[in-house]
């Protein structure tokens, strides 16, 4: 094994496991991002950014995210036929070694998209894109797949049917929800959480559902309708609970100077989903997915953003020869030392991944 094709699930895979370790469905778009902005842009006026680039986004960015820390990540998905269809698909499945054969390309349905703007460490963002329409059947006529896990994003007052689907085929459901427009915050209108393995909301939505005072409290309060609760504070790092066994844990953020925060919430999810089907301790869970947050933030897009155990391996060894040989690792470093005994390298010499880019080609 050498760092850049770490299995972290290779001590727990046995012949019969599904071929599939993480199924997701969701929508594609093609995300352009623009950085390096003063400020908001401004009614009537003309701003110009000092940064741009171009990548798959929507439920691409989880997909991303998961393929790179070495997870097999089954995408089901709509393509438009356009060019940015082509684009995101090509670099999913032939970049990111992405699997879509569930994924469909429809004849004649523009690819959504999505404009971000990022500035003093936040964004605003446009988007464009009309539905899909449906399929006659679901491709090959199994969907979802046998799959060890599947992350979901949570629908106030909607039922996912596939979710269920999963789960009682024994998929892992891992999953998050949006802002509730309708102002409710009610958990029962969170129908397939019941369905949830974890759920991992982030401080102002975990505080509205619980009507709790405190973003751990909250987690607290949400163990009584799921396993595992994580709550992200952001800045303060995440919470954690698991309902079954008391367990807490708590890990602080590695602050870092953002470029663009796309995707960061899908990266953590990355993050400490491989970390629970590795079998690892709550808190080496939180803590590999607060760093591959914070690596991915300093880079261009959410998708194209995400770090794999190359990048994981540069930073473990850049903060340690930082670190000098006659003092031990400072008590915050040392909640990362479970990676020395993942990564087999020091990261150095290797190609880097993929980023987002101005424009999706140049003529030959």
């Amino acid at each position: 094994m050498t760092i850049d094709n770490i299995d972290p699930l290779a001590a727990v895979r046995a012949p019969g496991d599904p071929s599939c370790d993480v199924y997701l469905t969701g929508t594609v778009f093609l995300d352009i991002i623009f950085t390096g902005l003063d400020s908001a842009p401004v009614r009537g006026t003309e701003s110009w950014a000092r940064g741009m680039g171009s990548s798959p986004g929507g439920v691409a960015n989880m997909a991303t995210a998961l393929a790179r820390l070495g997870l097999r990540t089954s995408l089901a998905a709509a393509f438009g036929d356009d060019k940015y269809g082509e684009y995101c698909w090509e670099t999913l499945e032939q970049g990111e070694g992405i699997d879509l054969s569930r994924s469909r390309m429809v004849p004649g349905w523009h690819s959504p998209v999505t404009v971000s703007m990022a500035y003093d460490g936040e964004r605003t963002m446009v988007s464009h894109g009309h539905e899909a329409p449906l399929p006659e059947e679901a491709p090959d006529g199994r969907c979802p797949p046998p799959a060890r896990s599947c992350v979901a994003s949570l629908r106030a007052g909607e039922r996912q049917e596939w979710i269920g689907e999963a789960a009682r085929a024994g998929s892992l459901i891992f999953a998050d929800t949006g802002w509730d427009e309708t102002g409710a915050w009610d958990l029962a209108a969170l129908p397939d959480l019941e369905h949830c393995e974890a759920f991992l909301p982030n401080a102002a939505e975990a505080m509205r559902y619980t009507r709790a005072d405190s973003p751990r409290a909250a987690a607290h309060a949400l163990t009584a309708v799921v396993p595992l609760a994580v709550v992200t504070m952001g800045a303060d790092g995440a919470y954690a609970v698991d309902g079954r066994t008391g367990e807490t844990a708590e890990v602080p953020a590695i602050l870092v100077e953002p470029l663009d925060t796309t995707g960061a919430g899908d990266v953590f999810m990355a993050g400490f989903v491989t970390g629970t089907l590795a079998g690892w301790p709550l808190a080496d869970r939180l803590a590999l997915a607060g760093l591959t947050a914070a690596l991915s933030v300093q880079e261009f897009g959410g998708s194209l953003s995400a770090p794999d155990w190359v990048e994981v391996a540069s930073w473990w060894r850049r903060v340690r020869e930082l670190t000098p040989e006659d003092e031990p690792l400072g008590g915050g470093l040392e909640r990362y030392a479970f990676l020395s005994g993942l990564l087999p390298g020091a990261g150095r010499g290797m190609c880097p991944r993929r980023r987002a880019v101005p424009t999706l080609g140049f003529r030959g």
